[in-house]
C-alpha cells in the first residue's frame, strides 16, 4: 500500500511565520507537523507521496535531509490545483486501494483497523470522521445506521446538520476514483468528486481518540498539547539546568540554562532561552532567542525571532528575523 499526502494551501492562518516556512514543517511537539502525520502510518508502506504546492522546493528539501521510515517521493504542482487535481497531479502508480491523508492532522488513528473496515465493507472509499459540538467550519456527514455515508452537508448551521460526525481529513479510496477527476485545472475532491461516489459504496470510520487540523494558532498550540497529552512530544521534562513543569520538548541545540517552563513548550534548534525568561505553551522555532526576563506565552515564533530583555510576548505569530 502506498499513502498520499496532500500538502496544499498557503498556510494564511500562520503568517507571517509561512511566508518564509511552509505549514507542514513547523515544529510541533518536537518534530515538524508533517512527521506527526508520518508516524500515523503503518510501517509496510511501500511508499509515501506528498502533494506538494506552495514552498514544494523548501518541503522537498527538507523530507531529503530528513529521511523517513519507506521512501518518500514529493510531486509538485505547477499551479494550485485543489484537493482533487492535487491527487490526479500526484496519484500515478498509486496503490489499490491507497491511504490519503491531510498535512495538517493531528489525529489517532488505527489505520489497520481502517483498512480491515475498508475490505469487509467492500465499497470505492472510507473516510475517517471525528465528532465535534460545533459543526460549522467543517463537511458534515449523514450516515446510515451502518455507517454507510449518503451526503456531506457543508458548514452547516448547527441545526441544520445531519450529525456532528466531520470529514477528519483521513481516508482508503480504490485506485479507480482518480480515473474520474479530470486532469489539468483545479478539483475540489470533497465538492465534485465524492458526491459522485457515494452510490458506489462510501463508508465512515469514526475515530475515537483525539484530532485537530494544525491550521490556525490556536489549533497549533491545541494540537501540540493533545500531542504531549499522548505521549508523543518526547520525554517531556524541562531542559538541562531549566526549573518549571514541561513538558518541552527540546529540539537539537537547544538550550535554556536557568530558564522556567510551564506546560507544552517546543524548543527549536539551536534556540536559546537565557536565565530569568518564563516560556509557556508555545513554539520557539529554530535559532529563537529570547533574552534574560522576557515571557513567552501562547505564541508561535519563527526562524530567528528576538525577543528583548523584559519584554512579553503573548497569544502572538511573529514571522522570521523580527525583533520584539
Amino acid at each position: 500500500m502506498k499513502a498520499l499526502v496532500l500538502i496544499g494551501g498557503f498556510g494564511t492562518r500562520l503568517r507571517p511565520v509561512t511566508y518564509t516556512v511552509p505549514k507542514q514543517l513547523i515544529p510541533i511537539a518536537g518534530k515538524p507537523m508533517l512527521y506527526h502525520v508520518f508516524d500515523l502510518f503503518p510501517p509496510e508502506l511501500e511508499e509515501v507521496v506528498l502533494a506538494t504546492g506552495y514552498k514544494a522546493d523548501q518541503i522537498a528539501e527538507y523530507v531529503r535531509t530528513h529521511p523517513g521510515r519507506w521512501p518518500i517521493r514529493t510531486v509538485p504542482e505547477a499551479e494550485p490545483l485543489g484537493t482533487g487535481g492535487g491527487m490526479k497531479n500526484a496519484g500515478d502508480g498509486m496503490s489499490d486501494p491507497f491511504l490519503l491523508f491531510n498535512s495538517d492532522v493531528i489525529a489517532s488513528v488505527d489505520v489497520d483497523a481502517m483498512v480491515r473496515e475498508h475490505l469487509r465493507h467492500g465499497g470505492v472509499g472510507s473516510m475517517a470522521l471525528f465528532e465535534v459540538e460545533d459543526v460549522r467550519p467543517y463537511g458534515v456527514a449523514d450516515l446510515t445506521p451502518e455507517d454507510r455515508i449518503i451526503r456531506f452537508v457543508e458548514k452547516p448551521e448547527p441545526e441544520a446538520a445531519p450529525s456532528h460526525w466531520i470529514n477528519a481529513g483521513i481516508a482508503l479510496w480504490s485506485r479507480r476514483v482518480l480515473d474520474g477527476i479530470p486532469p489539468g485545472r483545479a478539483v475540489s475532491f470533497e465538492r465534485e468528486i465524492v458526491p459522485g461516489l457515494l452510490a458506489e459504496g462510501v463508508y465512515g470510520f469514526r475515530l475515537r481518540g483525539y484530532w485537530d487540523d494544525a491550521g490556525s494558532p490556536d489549533r497549533l498550540l491545541n494540537a501540540q498539547r493533545l500531542l504531549f497529552d499522548a505521549g508523543r512530544g518526547g520525554k517531556g521534562g524541562v531542559p538541562a539546568g531549566a526549573f518549571g513543569s514541561g513538558p518541552v520538548a527540546v529540539m537539537p541545540g537547544a538550550r535554556a540554562p536557568g530558564a522556567s517552563f510551564g506546560k507544552y513548550v517546543t524548543l527549536g534548534p539551536g534556540a536559546t532561552v537565557e536565565a530569568g525568561a518564563h516560556v509557556e505553551n508555545s513554539i520557539l522555532m529554530d535559532g529563537v532567542h529570547v533574552e534574560r526576563g522576557a515571557t513567552i506565552s501562547n505564541s508561535l515564533l519563527g526562524p530567528k525571532v528576538r525577543v528583548r530583555s523584559g519584554h512579553r510576548v503573548a497569544a502572538q505569530v511573529v514571522g522570521e528575523g523580527v525583533e520584539v
